[in-house]
C-alpha cells in the first residue's frame, strides 16, 4: 500500500502501521485505522486483504457523514479457513451499515489468489450484492502483495481516483 501512497502523492494519504501484523487481533487492528481518519467527505479508505476487513468493520461502526469510498483490495467477505484471523469474522458483517458509511465501494480481485477461499469469485459477488460494488478482476495477481511483482497496482490507484471527491 506504501506504492499507492507514492502514486496518489498530490493527496494526503496515510498508511497506518498495523499492530503485531505476525499475530493480528481486529481491536488493536480497528484501533489503528480509526487513528488515522480525519475528514470522512473526502476520504477514500483503501484496505488490503485483512486490512480490507478491518475498513469494513471501520464502517460497520462509523458514525455521521459518510466516507468518499472504499476500495478493498485482495479483501476477504467471510472467512478463509485461518483460525488465527477468524476473530476478525465473528458475528458476520453489518453490510446495511457499511454501506451506508461510504458513497461507493470498488473491490480490485485476482482470480487466481490462493487466499480467497473458496473461490475469489465469490468474494467479489457478495461485495457487489451487499455493497453495490464495481468490481475489477484481474486474471492475474495472486494476493497482490509485496512479494509478487505487482507492487505498484495501477489498477487500485485507478479505483481510487474513481471514488475522490
Amino acid at each position: 500500500m506504501r506504492d499507492l501512497a507514492a502514486t496518489l502523492g498530490d493527496h494526503d494519504v496515510r498508511v497506518p502501521q498495523m499492530p503485531n501484523p505476525e499475530a493480528p487481533e481486529p481491536q488493536p487492528w480497528l484501533d489503528a485505522v480509526r487513528a488515522e481518519i480525519t475528514d470522512p467527505a473526502d476520504t477514500v479508505l483503501v484496505g488490503h486483504s485483512l486490512g480490507g476487513v478491518t475498513m469494513l468493520r471501520a464502517l460497520e461502526r462509523h458514525e455521521g457523514e459518510p466516507f468518499a469510498g472504499l476500495v478493498l483490495v485482495a479483501a476477504m467477505a467471510h472467512e478463509v479457513g485461518y483460525d488465527q484471523l477468524a476473530p476478525f469474522f465473528d458475528g458476520g458483517f453489518d453490510w446495511d451499515r457499511i454501506r451506508n458509511a461510504a458513497k461507493g465501494f470498488r473491490v480490485l480481485v485476482a482470480v487466481d489468489d490462493p487466499v480467497l477461499t473458496p473461490a475469489p469469485l465469490e468474494h467479489v459477488q457478495l461485495f457487489a450484492t451487499h455493497l453495490g460494488a464495481k468490481a475489477l478482476v484481474t486474471p492475474d495477481g495472486i494476493h497482490f502483495s509485496r512479494h509478487q511483482n505487482r507492487r505498484e497496482l495501477h489498477e487500485a490507484v485507478d479505483l481510487v481516483r474513481d471514488l475522490l471527491p
